[in-house]
């Protein structure tokens, strides 16, 4: 069977917080633990001061493309306690949450809509990146 995920990084140190995270959670209260698990098992994993700019990692705001629609939005992935405001900001423990860790500018993920389908939404631009800009803290 192909494989046509796309490649995922994660920094150590994100990598670390979030399995740090997921010992704690119990999967009836959260259904996508294992997608996350899996995502985090499949990623490749580079220091922190050597990931790409042009990464999706966690605390980064990234600029998304509808392919339909060519309509554009901007998330930030954030950790649960930092998911206030939902049309700013997408927890990594939601499905899509996830699917944008590790991902890179110019991939592609299934989006899910509101009241079912999904959309093909792609990864314009990695607009803040933590450690592009020298923060390594949670």
């Amino acid at each position: 069977m192909m494989n046509n995920e796309p490649q995922v990084m994660v920094s150590t140190e994100d990598a670390a917080r979030l399995e740090s995270m997921l010992e704690k959670l119990s999967t009836q209260a959260f259904p996508g633990k294992a997608d996350l698990e899996q995502e985090l098992a499949r990623a490749q994993w580079v220091a922190p001061e050597a990931m790409p700019a042009n990464r999706v990692t966690m605390n980064s705001t990234v600029r998304f493309r509808v392919e339909s629609s060519a309509e554009s939005f901007t998330l930030k992935l954030v950790y649960p306690k930092d998911a206030g405001d939902t049309t700013k900001t997408v927890s990594i423990l939601a499905p899509v949450g996830s699917a944008l860790l590790g991902l890179a500018e110019g991939d592609q993920i299934s989006w899910p809509k509101p009241g079912g389908g999904s959309l093909a939404v792609r990864i314009e631009e990695v607009m803040h990146q933590p450690e592009r800009a020298g923060d390594y803290t949670p």
